[in-house]
């Protein structure tokens, strides 16, 4: 069966932003200039280009038109903070493996966990709207913490959710950064240039021994984020003398 009209428009104006065709800053067709060039309605067009600002690759001025969007900016305090509720990396999720591996075998550096200890693995992808894939998450989380994470709904269940709900206590959450090269396989999957520079998210949480709970990474689609911390610093200037 053929793609809807707004479909094929949308998908058509997603590759050409993916491809640098359209650069951000970029304006986007108008309403009456897809219609003219698809020959479709207005409402077809406008679900479009609505469905394009959706996913944050489009912004939307009125009476001025659509541009190709910058990057997605992006707290990194959620990779961290178990408080913040919700994926860690928002939108819709695929998972690609789940599995009982060990740590030698499971993708994601255990520190300190034996290399035979059982864990659990999970390799999941994430999709925007035009069904592209723009991240890849991999985790791991010793089995002796995550007996029965396998029975969950993988798709949805946020391992740090999932641990606390267990009653593990968890206790520290570190982020690390680093740059590395794509591999050949997760260069294809985000249809990016094989051994492309990107940046690599990580997290290892732990128990207040130090015990590792959780280890995870995950990399983006090149271009699309820019990552910030925001820290509060109210008062911090308040009574000084300045003069």
């Amino acid at each position: 069966m053929a793609d809807a009209p707004y479909i094929r428009i949308r998908n058509h104006l997603a590759a050409q932003i993916r491809g640098g065709d359209l650069r951000p800053g970029d304006k986007v067709p108008t309403e009456a200039e897809l219609q003219a060039a698809y020959g479709v309605s207005r409402a077809t067009a406008q679900r479009a280009l609505r469905e394009l600002a959706q996913v944050g690759l489009v912004v939307r001025h009125r009476r001025i038109g659509s541009f190709v969007a910058g990057p997605t900016h992006d707290n990194l305090l959620r990779l961290v903070d178990p408080q913040i509720k919700g994926p860690e990396i928002p939108g819709r999720h695929e998972v690609e493996r789940a599995r009982v591996s060990t740590a030698r075998e499971c993708g994601v550096d255990l520190p300190d966990v034996p290399e035979d200890e059982p864990v659990v693995e999970l390799r999941r992808l994430k999709f925007d709207l035009t069904d592209t894939v723009i991240a890849i998450e991999q985790s791991a989380v010793p089995l002796r913490y995550a007996p029965d994470l396998l029975e969950k709904d993988l798709v949805h269940t946020t391992v740090l959710d999932y641990l606390g709900g267990r009653g593990v206590p968890l206790a520290t959450s570190r982020m690390y950064i680093s740059a590395v090269n794509l591999t050949a396989a997760d260069a294809d999957l985000l249809e990016a240039e094989r051994g492309a520079a990107v940046l690599r998210l990580s997290r290892v949480t732990r128990l207040a021994d130090g015990t590792v709970a959780e280890a995870m990474w995950h990399v983006m689609k090149p271009g699309l984020h820019e990552f910030y911390i925001e820290q509060t610093v109210e008062g911090l200037g308040g009574g000084h003398d300045t003069g």
